[in-house]
């Protein structure tokens, strides 16, 4: 006889950039390119394992209830760099990896949040036909530019995009300025109340949390599901990249009564130095 659990499980993801080299790859799309090949050699190796966690991950925390999808499901057409970091320069095909990478929670429910015009699409949304896709295939899917999922009264204020920082502690204050920014809207009467104010897109997970009147709300931004690998990142950017996702199990009280912060570090994109 199955127990009936006492919680409601919610996993929240982002950041997949499927179609990219170091983005999220299912086996049957791993890596076709074969120019550069000690660069692609490389890359296979970072598909292989960022895949075997990403499926590891979901073998270990189904069922869920619900999926939250914050954002940058594909990469898109890669202009800056020429699509020379792309595994497949076709969209509908990166929409297809997308929707293979979501469907295998088999979650009742998925949440899409809208990621970057330049990933996603400036005039058309992309993201939207993995949300057409899927409901054709019975999946319940709601998508949107800033979400509010309420899980047994516990809620999440999810949306992709928010501002990033130089300096690692300016992180905290930016995230932070997103949930007051919550508090604003809602005491327009605008906005649910949210718990937890999540966002994506700076490609690290950070987070912190304050008491408002007896009240604990959290703020974080998630680890991303693409690993290191951009030519933009290494050229331009210091800061580190945290890859993974968070789940989180709630009670029939609307309490968090487990935290699941599956963050790793890619052993496959660790530098090595040339030895002379």
């Amino acid at each position: 006889m199955i127990q009936r659990r006492s919680y409601k499980r919610i996993v929240l993801m982002g950041d997949l950039h499927c179609g990219h080299r170091a983005g999220l790859t299912p086996p049957r799309w791993r890596n076709r390119q074969c120019s550069e090949e000690h660069v692609w050699r490389k890359f296979t190796r970072v598909q292989e394992e960022t895949w075997k966690l990403y499926a590891g991950f979901v073998k270990l925390l189904r069922p869920i209830d619900c999926l939250v999808v914050n954002g940058d499901l594909i990469d898109g057409r890669g202009e800056k760099s020429g699509g020379v970091e792309l595994i497949t320069a076709d969209r509908n095909e990166q929409v297809k990896i997308a929707e293979e990478c979501c469907e295998m929670w088999d979650a009742p429910q998925i949440v899409i949040t809208e990621g970057t015009p330049y990933h996603a699409g400036d005039i058309e949304s992309w993201e939207a036909m993995i949300d057409d896709s899927l409901r054709q295939k019975g999946r319940q899917v709601k998508i949107g530019a800033h979400e509010w999922v309420d899980v047994n009264g516990y809620v999440f204020d999810v949306k992709h995009h928010v501002g990033s920082s130089t300096i690692p502690h300016g992180r905290y204050t930016i995230a932070a300025r997103d949930e007051l920014w919550n508090t604003l809207w809602h005491e327009a009467g605008l906005q649910p109340r949210a718990d937890m104010v999540v966002r994506s897109h700076v490609h690290y997970c950070v987070g912190g949390w304050h008491y408002v009147g007896g009240k604990r709300v959290d703020f974080m931004t998630l680890p991303a599901l693409q690993a290191m690998g951009t030519r933009w990142g290494a050229r331009r950017m210091s800061h580190t990249v945290d890859w993974g996702l968070m789940a989180y199990d709630i009670d029939k009280h609307g309490e968090i009564v487990c935290e699941h912060r599956h963050v790793r570090t890619v052993q496959a994109t660790a530098a090595k130095a040339l030895r002379v």
